[in-house]
């Protein structure tokens, strides 16, 4: 199922990236501008694969390198307008994936699952 939703967000998302350059995007909106080393720790991603990241969003205009003017070193990576609306976008699109998914359960179903999901990400509380 988790497969299918995937497939279904590439095809209609304009953008060619995947989940981890969304999740960088997220990062970089909710918590502006990061250091490459910083979003590849609060995700959990290698700095190799961090690095592949930022160059596909910079490549396509969603992120911008930011050099610090204290430290021409330190190069911080900061959302784009477009990177925005790339967000909203996906998220839209998310959304519509949703309740088409949902739409098959009725609503004491989709409380039940909803009930399940809170119960297993709370089984460690």
């Amino acid at each position: 199922m988790n497969n299918e939703n995937i497939v279904q967000f590439t095809k209609k998302f304009q953008y060619p990236i995947g989940i981890s350059p969304i999740l960088v995007l997220l990062e970089l909106r909710d918590h502006g501008q990061l250091k490459q080393v910083e979003l590849a720790d609060r995700l959990g991603y290698t700095k190799g694969a961090m690095t592949s990241i930022a160059n596909k969003l910079v490549t396509n205009q969603l992120v911008e390198r930011v050099f610090d003017e204290s430290d021409r070193r330190t190069i911080r990576l900061s959302i784009t307008e477009k990177g925005k609306q790339a967000l909203n976008e996906a998220n839209e699109i998310g959304k519509g994936i949703y309740l088409d998914l949902f739409s098959a359960l009725t609503p004491e179903e989709v409380q039940m699952y909803l009930a399940l999901q809170q119960k297993i990400l709370n089984r460690h509380d």
